[in-house]
């Protein structure tokens, strides 16, 4: 009986290598830079940002963050952690460009609102309506005082 579960064990062996079973999935979450959402590499220590994934530029030593089942049909391919659906379900963005200060899908939903559940402000931006499309919330701070109003109410330019 120990030669028969070992030929069983080696029979299970060879059928996972050669994908004939299917092999439990991998859990490729991980924290990148900022604490932003990321891609874990096969050498598991290797976090790829979310939007470094799929852009025809190897971060992973084996490239698997750019690999054909991950990649060919955008955002459909990629794992749900990697993606924030914009308030438009047409559009999407990666993970990490929600929250960024950046008005990613053109609508601000992934910078306000209930979906996005972004933080406030933080030390580095200054709070109000901004003037500019690409700011929803909140305007860089090294843009106060520039003599170029940012915000509806001129507030990056006397106050801030």
């Amino acid at each position: 009986s120990a030669v028969a579960l070992l030929i069983l064990t080696a029979a299970a062996g060879l059928a996972m290598a050669l994908g004939l079973l299917p092999r439990v999935p991998v859990n490729r979450f991980c924290a990148a830079s900022n604490n932003r959402t990321g891609f874990l590499c096969d050498d598991r220590v290797t976090c790829v940002p979310a939007s470094q994934v799929c852009d025809r530029v190897s971060n992973c030593r084996n490239g698997e963050d750019e690999q054909e089942k991950l990649c060919g049909d955008l955002p459909r391919s990629l794992p749900g952690y990697l993606i924030f659906r914009c308030g438009n379900p047409a559009y999407w963005v990666y993970a990490d460009q929600q929250c960024d200060g950046m008005n990613d899908c053109g609508d601000c939903s992934d910078e306000m609102g209930s979906l996005a559940a972004c933080p406030p402000c933080g030390s580095e931006w200054w709070s109000c309506s901004p003037v500019l499309y690409k700011y929803c919330s909140c305007v860089p701070r090294r843009l106060c005082r520039d003599g170029v109003q940012h915000c509806l109410s001129w507030s990056d330019e006397y106050i801030c």
